[in-house]
Parts: structure tokens; C-alpha cells; sequence
């Protein structure tokens, strides 16, 4: 099961990249007891049309390479915040305001958080 949640975290994580989103961190929440998910990927988006752009590249690549399809995705109205539940893994595309006001990984601070180094 660890295998497909890396799988998916590693796929979720291209499809980000692949439309510049910025500032990736994943919050590992797998030890803090009564969680929603295993890991929560946060990233940034310098707009709203980056930010659709990005959740539709991470839908379009877990969908095409993992035959995964998101339980609920919130936001696209807006596009303020993005997120995307697939289970095991919650990804949220923020705008950098919405970022730095609900700061999650504050919020999360008892997780192990790794950070993404920003692909050029």
C-alpha cells in the first residue's frame, strides 16, 4: 500500500511541476493519530489560472499514469484555494495570500514536512 501512496505522491507532484507550481511541500500526517489523510502536498500558484492549470495537470497525470480519479475536488470556482482529495493523499493549490493566511503547515507543524525543491 506505502508503494501506491509513493506512486501517487510522486505523480501528484509532476503534475505540479509541470505547470510551475511553486513552493511544494508534503506534510507527512501518517503518525498524528485520527488524520483525515496520510499526506497532505501543498503548493503555490501565482494565479487562478495557474492554480486550475495546476490541479488539472495533477488530475490529467494520477488519471493517465495511475488510473486514479480525485474522491472530491473544492475551489475551482475561485481558484483561491484548490483542493484535491484522493484518500490517502489531500493536494492544495493556493494563491500565495491564501498561502501565508491558513498557513498549513503551521496548522500541521507536529508533521514531518519535506520541501520541494522548485523545478526551472
Amino acid at each position: 500500500m506505502q508503494n501506491n501512496t509513493n506512486k501517487l505522491l510522486k505523480t501528484i507532484i509532476d503534475g505540479i511541476e509541470d505547470k510551475k507550481g511553486r513552493r511544494i511541500v508534503v506534510a507527512d500526517l501518517s503518525e498524528i493519530k485520527d488524520c483525515i489523510c496520510k499526506y497532505f502536498v501543498i503548493c503555490q500558484a501565482n494565479s487562478p489560472a495557474q492554480a486550475e492549470a495546476v490541479a488539472g495537470s495533477v488530475s490529467d497525470k494520477v488519471r493517465e499514469q495511475l488510473g486514479e480519479k480525485a474522491i472530491g475536488v473544492t475551489g475551482l470556482e475561485n481558484a483561491y484555494w484548490i483542493a484535491m482529495d484522493y484518500a490517502d493523499v489531500i493536494v492544495h493549490v493556493l494563491l500565495p495570500e491564501a498561502r501565508e493566511f491558513y498557513d498549513l503547515e503551521h496548522l500541521w507543524a507536529d508533521a514531518k514536512l519535506t520541501e520541494i525543491a522548485d523545478a526551472d
